[in-house]
């Protein structure tokens, strides 16, 4: 018998390494994977696929947000990360470059004129900037035989816009023709297709080539819901409705929100930072379920039954001025049926028939983070769909029966193709945080436009603490205020203990996604009739509709403090697991992210809205 060899920890640990990435990859175990190193690991989130037969078109894409494999019963070949989402993969070199420019470049305040944003100049309508449709077939076609179709078409919609577009230009946008899959089968069994936006940046959100596919080609009413309208002033709120109105005549536009917070523009830059309280269950009714009922009425006509719909609601707006209710009276006899089946793929016909058996869909669409489905929970008044605030949480689309008549769908969010800054888009939340690799040019084009060092109230690294006229004065690069803020909240690296600059600029783009630092777009125009809008009569309903909203969740939350000791520590454990499973995404990927240490030290208070006076 030949003798053994020695075997270190190093090389064991090397070897289990080799393994985690074969499964993760599909490989057989005998198949060794080309990454030995740490930093070939990351290939695992980094995944190189679509090299197709036509030599012309090679793209390189990177799947986010990988899930465990999960084999189900009956279910040999599911796949737990099909619906994964697909974005273009950017070069090292561009990284670098990128990364080297902001530890360089001075930000400066932009004028507010320069937050006006054009539809136009996003999509270009009428160009290849359209989104995947589906292909033609008839029942003479095997289910392989249509997917090879729609494979191929998919990747001919490919080629066109990169052969029309530089890729630089381009922004992100949804390469996974699985997820396209699952809006084809929404887009199908909807009567009404619900678009939501982001108050903050509706012109990013709304695709024009989806409105006229669904007004024009299947003949389909379209709602737009103006969500968030808690995080921006009402005379901007006026101005985006009043904006589309114009735009698009036969849009049915809506505002929408449920979860309101400060009133914008009050709070306070130099105040103590307050800590928010995390909360069960919505006590409060949610803006916009009474709009949507009386649009839904004036679509259908009276063809389908909403008087149960309109009692739900009235029932709900009485059990929130009760307490006293327990969990079992609390509940309702709907069903929520998820559907996790190839039920996207299979070969049906669109529904011709509105209203079909007296049941009225509504589709929810839209882009990732937008708040599909706590529109959703906000309408049921209770949380029935799981929200997260890292996109692609919806994997596929989910059927809720508000009431025997109403049916809601939740489609995952969709990256439509446009022509956005890419820093613009990390922004409006459409990418996981947590898996940037150079997040500090996205630092830097916030800071050019909110006054984030004054919010943030940061101390120049480069610069003595003694000297408050020198720090009044300071000039700031996006490195300087990821420093800064490393600096302020005590984040280090494990082993030099230095301020873990990738740490701080994550946790300033989350405040961002979270609107606690509020950027907003404005409309073209918009700056020059600022003050007519001020005035305007709906922007005075709007700040009225906000305000009642306000008093009556401020009421809640006064009544809501009385809650047991045991719920107040299954709040801090939820919080603590929430904050563990941050860090552990931080960990799991980035440019230059590192180890991270575990021990830094972590301030217990929470952020008020930080805001300018603007938005």
């Amino acid at each position: 018998m030949p003798r053994k060899k020695p075997f270190s920890v190093k090389q064991k640990k090397k070897q289990l390494q080799e393994r985690r990435e074969r499964k993760r990859q599909g490989l057989p175990d005998g198949v060794r994977s080309s990454s030995h190193s740490r930093s070939g690991s990351h290939d695992r989130y980094e995944e190189h696929t679509d090299t197709s037969d036509s030599e012309s078109f090679t793209l390189q894409v990177r799947k986010l947000n990988q899930q465990p494999a999960l084999w189900k019963a009956g279910e040999p070949g599911y796949d737990s990360n099909r619906f994964r989402l697909h974005l273009e993969k950017e070069s090292r070199e561009e990284i670098e470059r990128r990364k080297k420019v902001t530890q360089e470049k001075i930000v400066e305040l932009t004028p507010e004129a320069e937050l006006e944003v054009d539809i136009v100049d996003i999509y270009k309508p009428g160009s290849v900037l359209d989104f995947p449709k589906r292909s033609p077939w008839n029942y003479t076609m095997t289910k392989e035989q249509l997917l090879v179709q729609e494979e191929k078409a998919f990747r001919e919609y490919l080629e066109k816009i990169y052969s029309t577009f530089d890729p630089v230009k381009l922004s992100y946008f949804e390469h996974n023709l699985e997820t396209w899959r699952q809006l084809w089968r929404v887009l199908e069994m909807s009567d009404i297709v619900l678009l939501i936006t982001d108050i903050r940046h509706p012109v990013i959100h709304f695709s024009p080539a989806l409105y006229d596919y669904v007004t024009r080609e299947m003949k389909r009413n379209i709602i737009l819901v103006l969500n968030k309208i808690d995080l921006a002033p009402p005379s901007l709120v006026a101005a985006w409705k009043h904006y589309f109105e114009q735009k698009f005549p036969q849009l049915h536009i809506l505002c929408f929100t449920s979860y309101p917070r400060e009133k914008p523009g009050e709070t306070d830059p130099s105040a103590v930072f307050q800590k928010r309280r995390r909360r069960r269950r919505v006590k409060t009714m949610a803006v916009g379920p009474k709009q949507l009922l009386k649009a839904c009425e004036t679509i259908t006509q009276g063809k389908v039954d909403l008087t149960s719909w309109k009692e739900k609601m009235e029932r709900d707006a009485a059990n929130t001025q009760h307490e006293d209710l327990t969990d079992e009276e609390d509940e309702d006899d709907a069903v929520l049926v998820e559907h996790q089946t190839d039920s996207a793929m299979e070969m049906c016909v669109p529904v011709d028939e509105l209203y079909k058996d007296g049941i009225l869909t509504v589709g929810c669409v839209g882009f990732p983070n937008v708040g599909k489905s706590s529109l959703i929970n906000g309408l049921v008044g209770k949380k029935v769909v799981s929200v997260s605030r890292t996109p692609g949480h919806t994997k596929y689309f989910q059927t809720y029966f508000l009431t025997p008549t109403v049916k809601l769908c939740d489609c995952p969010g969709l990256i439509f193709p446009s022509l956005v800054d890419r820093q613009q888009q990390i922004l409006a939340g459409i990418y996981p945080i947590a898996q940037i690799q150079e997040p500090y040019t996205s630092v830097g084009y916030l800071a050019t436009r909110i006054p984030v060092p004054k919010l943030l109230k940061l101390r120049h690294p480069d610069l003595e603490e003694d000297r408050p006229g020198e720090q009044a004065e300071a000039k700031f690069t996006a490195w300087d205020i990821c420093e800064a803020w490393a600096e302020k909240r005590g984040y280090k690296t494990a082993k030099a203990a230095r301020n873990d600059v990738y740490r701080a600029a994550n946790s300033i783009l989350r405040l961002s996604v979270d609107g606690r630092l509020c950027l907003c777009m404005r409309p073209p125009g918009y700056t020059v009739q600022k003050a007519d809008w001020q005035q305007h009569t709906e922007t005075l309903e709007i700040a009225a509709l906000q305000e009642a909203h306000r008093q009556q969740s401020k009421q809640s939350s006064e009544d809501e403090d009385e809650i047991s000791s045991s719920d107040q520590e299954d709040d801090e454990k939820d919080h603590d697991a929430d904050e563990e499973e941050e860090e552990e995404e931080e960990g799991s990927e980035g440019g230059d992210v590192g180890k991270r240490h575990k021990g830094a030290f972590l301030s217990k208070n929470k952020f008020a809205l930080l805001q300018n006076d603007e938005c």
